[in-house]
């Protein structure tokens, strides 16, 4: 019998040895066609542009401190604080750690269960017939019954062991690996995305702190022009109704600007929450900035699969997917356990430990299920579903890669041109206002007229200022699209992974 259950048990272990593993190989899922260029990006497209240029397609020059291109102080030092205080990028990264966890449970499983318990119990049996012929016994001589109060000490050692002989476990590992790789994109776009934001939102209020200034200038030149046209009603030479349309401007321009206050305030605060600070202690001096559009390193398209972590996550996910296709495959097949148990059993404390007091039992079982009523082909039914969604998501973000890219290339490559026309136009704008001021104090015009010219003016440096805020944001989201110089090697590895390694 010894023998018997030796074979068996050395026959399970070689089984295990060279169990085979169910389930579909993964192969990456092929994406839509990769363009052999960016369509904004050809010399037609560029040919007619002012200011903002693209840069060499020089792929390496785009490094993880992006923000550094724009060589503003102030903003990398906003930056330098997300990756620490960050409070959507510190839930990322538990989430990860809880990802890789998973790993560790997962890998449990490969390995046997051991468990030890003591116990000690004191019992009394019910009374005990032992009249000569009675069915529960007889004691020779006697006809009274007994009653049995005892004890019993027992410290059982078990073992047992499922052996993974159809890659039920290996599959569970990869498809938690892969989500744990998933989890690490996950980190890694949450950060860029933060990143981005503090960009996008400390341009935006820089561009209030420059239309604060621009309206503030401007409310001095109306100040002046009241008292010009004070001077000449006093004199004779204006009128009141001159006199009343620059009071006017003037109150109006002073509200504008006032209200400009609201907008920088939200930004601002926007921005404590982006760095983990209190939005009630936290502050961006106004400081004169003339930060400008940088020439984004672009590189080739084919690349931007391997650069952009949202990308990298949905892939993963399709591999954790197509695991789980395998571990649900795993349940057709007959389940094998090995169990063991020993130790010392004896109704006396004194003998409890001794030799004698000793018991052991081993042997394998088998399992399999024979009728389920479908649950098995529908769960592997569902599984494929799953993965087939799951190529679709990564598809769909691929094609919404190429998207936001080419998006932000025509962005940068229009409003170059729109904003060397709006140049242009306040150039116009400020010649108009001198002609219309020189008619004015020759009498020759109304007010009004002057009035016209300056409200022209101030909406095209208005535009202006919009316009350039514009190309720092779509510049910021090329940046964001294109990656922000991460890339899919960054990922940690499946070995990493499983031997619980720290990450950056």
């Amino acid at each position: 019998m010894n023998r018997m259950t030796l074979r068996a048990i050395a026959l399970a272990v070689m089984g295990a040895l060279s169990g085979c593993t169910v389930g579909p190989p993964y192969h990456r899922p092929d994406s839509v066609a990769t363009p052999g260029a960016y369509r904004e990006l050809t010399a037609a497209q560029f040919k007619d542009t002012a200011g903002w240029k693209v840069a060499a397609p020089q792929d390496a020059s785009l490094r993880g401190d992006w923000w550094e291109l724009f060589k503003d102080p102030q903003l990398n030092a906003l930056e330098e604080q997300v990756r620490g205080a960050n409070q959507t990028v510190a839930a990322a990264l538990a989430s990860f750690m809880q990802a890789r966890a998973l790993v560790k449970e997962a890998q449990a499983q490969y390995w046997p269960t051991l468990t030890v318990g003591a116990s000690a119990t004191r019992s009394h049996s019910p009374l005990i017939s032992t009249t000569p012929g009675s069915a529960t016994g007889t004691v020779a001589g006697t006809g009274a019954g007994i009653s049995g109060t005892g004890n019993e000490f027992s410290l059982p050692f078990d073992a047992s062991w499922t052996p993974d002989l159809w890659g039920r476990v290996r599959n569970t590992v990869k498809a938690n690996v892969a989500a744990a790789q998933s989890s690490a994109a996950d980190l890694a776009n949450a950060q860029l995305t933060a990143q981005a934001e503090v960009a996008v939102d400390y341009f935006e209020l820089r561009s209030q702190d420059a239309l604060i200034a621009l309206l503030n200038d401007t409310v001095k030149a109306y100040a002046e022009s009241l008292e010009v046209t004070r001077a000449q009603y006093e004199t004779g030479i204006g009128t009141d109704e001159a006199v009343a349309q620059a009071q006017v401007q003037l109150q109006t321009t002073q509200a504008q600007a006032t209200n400009l206050g609201i907008a920088r305030a939200q930004y601002q605060h926007a921005i404590a929450v982006l760095v983990g600070q209190s939005a009630s202690t936290f502050t961006v001096p106004v400081v004169a900035s003339n930060v400008q559009p940088v020439a984004v390193p672009l590189g080739i398209p084919s690349q931007l699969l391997e650069r952009r972590p949202d990308v990298a996550a949905d892939e993963r996910l399709v591999a954790q997917a197509n695991a789980q296709i395998g571990v649900a495959e795993a349940a057709y097949f007959p389940t094998l356990t090995l169990s063991a148990s020993a130790g010392f059993e004896s109704t006396n404390a004194s003998q409890w430990l001794t030799w004698p007091a000793r018991f052991w039992s081993v042997g394998p079982a088998i399992s399999e299920t024979i009728f389920d009523g479908g649950l098995r082909s529908a769960t592997v039914a569902q599984y494929r579903a799953a993965y087939d969604q799951s190529v679709a998501t990564y598809r769909q973000t691929v094609l919404t890669a190429f998207q936001q890219v080419e998006d932000n290339l025509a962005s940068l490559r229009i409003l170059s041109q729109e904003l060397g026309q709006q140049d242009q136009a306040v150039a116009y704008s400020e010649r108009y206002l001198r002609i219309a001021t020189d008619r004015y104090k020759l009498g020759l015009d109304p007010y009004l007229d002057v009035i016209t010219a300056q409200t022209s003016l101030l909406s095209n440096q208005q535009t202006a200022v919009t316009l350039r805020l514009q190309q720092l944001t779509a510049s910021v989201q090329l940046i964001e699209a294109l990656g922000g110089g991460w890339s899919s090697a960054q990922l940690p590895t499946s070995g990493d992974i499983r031997a619980g390694k720290p990450q950056h």
